[in-house]
């Protein structure tokens, strides 16, 4: 019967039961979620952003940037625990869908620091929305819708 219900209402059996999986596994409500993934995310997003401005301090830049980076990152990574939870992000970080931003989000260069500060950014957005449903579908495109 529910169903029944969820395909009357437009919902789909499969989008309901990948959401509910997820709900049914935390604690906290999917809004509080989205909530705690976003503000981290942001806060991760400004220690990176504010590190790389940091980067032409004289003499300090350089240690500047590198503890602000790092903090900026382990905060945007710890960001998608909220939407999958610790274990499970482990798990499906090295999927196939997900395997090239995860390699990009964790190689380090030093000479091509910059390139990909910006790269690391792409790939964690990328990684970070493929645990909201239906999120990449929508980036793809608006997009597409964008720059035809």
């Amino acid at each position: 019967m529910d169903k029944l219900k969820r395909v009357l209402n437009g919902q789909d059996a499969e989008e309901q039961g990948g959401l509910s999986e997820i709900v049914d596994t935390t604690s906290l409500s999917w809004g509080t979620r989205v909530k705690g993934f976003i503000a981290c995310f942001a806060l991760g997003v400004l220690c990176s952003v504010l590190g790389t401005c940091l980067l032409w301090v004289p003499r300090k830049g350089l240690v500047l940037f590198a503890v602000f980076y790092t903090l900026g990152n382990i905060a945007s990574l710890g960001s998608t625990v909220f939407l999958m939870g610790p274990m499970r992000q482990l798990k499906r970080m090295f999927e196939p869908t997900r395997l090239i931003a995860t390699i990009v989000m964790l190689w380090h260069n030093k000479g091509l620091a910059l390139i990909f500060c910006i790269l690391q950014f792409f790939a964690l957005a990328w990684y970070s929305i493929s645990f909201i449903p239906f999120a990449r579908d929508a980036v793809k495109k608006c997009f597409t819708v964008c720059l035809s």
